[in-house]
């Protein structure tokens, strides 16, 4: 929510998720439980985000309140899997995930010079998305 101005807003995820979808992965997203505060004024469960997002209610998750979104999006990418797209690094989390550390587990997304943009390549995972 936070790759464009620093600033909370669901376009960005959005349209991270659009993208993502059109190169044919399937995404899931999961958001801190004040995040619907943060980009409306007020909650916003799995059920109103999955519409915001296009995305099947299954793929998205509000975690619960008072807990942090980071050990849940980690296990749920350790259990499946998969990949983390994000800015952030989880560098408080590597002691108890430490396939962080793995090339193509954690891969940077962000906006540079106003465009969307993924580091496939440096972090080892397959393709590059500009």
């Amino acid at each position: 929510m936070y790759w464009r101005d620093g600033n909370p807003q669901i376009e960005p995820v959005q349209e991270v998720v659009r993208h993502l979808t059109a190169l044919g992965y399937k995404p899931g997203v999961m958001f801190d439980a004040n995040a619907g505060y943060l980009f409306a004024g007020s909650y916003r469960g799995d059920k109103a985000i999955s519409k915001l997002l296009n995305l099947p209610v299954e793929c998205v998750t509000v975690v619960p309140k008072g807990s942090p979104a980071d050990p849940y999006i980690l296990k749920a990418a350790r259990d499946r899997g998969a990949s983390v797209i994000s800015n952030d690094r989880f560098r408080d989390w590597v002691c108890d995930f430490p396939e962080i550390a793995r090339p193509g587990h954690l891969i940077r997304g962000e906006y540079r010079q106003g465009r969307l943009w993924f580091d496939f390549v440096a972090e080892g995972a397959v393709g590059r998305a500009a």
